[in-house]
């Protein structure tokens, strides 16, 4: 079985990721991974009370990144990889654009 990740940055920029499930990370290696990526790439809290979500990251992570980043074959596996470990879900939508996550 296969995680499809897709991460929407706008009209036309859409990545697509892909996985196999025996690659996805477990949910405390995946949510340490996206801790890292967030305080490496400076992100901020989204929500006035400070606290950070794991969608929240996931989200912010992908912004961080980018695209381009993303792109990358051996960084889009690490973000996929993450982000279908948090999640636990086969198929996951991040909107970058509209600040949404889905499954």
């Amino acid at each position: 079985m296969r995680s499809e990740v897709k991460v929407v940055f706008g009209a036309g920029q859409q990545i697509d990721l892909s996985v196999d499930a025996s690659e996805v990370l477990s949910y405390e290696a995946a949510r340490q991974w996206l801790d890292e990526q967030f305080v490496k790439h400076g992100c901020e809290p989204m929500r006035g009370s400070g606290k950070v979500l794991i969608a929240d990251k996931i989200l912010a992570v992908a912004a961080a990144l980018g695209p381009q980043a993303l792109s990358d074959a051996a960084l889009g596996l690490d973000y996929a990889r993450a982000t279908s470990g948090a999640l636990s879900k086969a198929l996951i939508k991040v909107d970058v654009e509209r600040l949404a996550v889905s499954y």
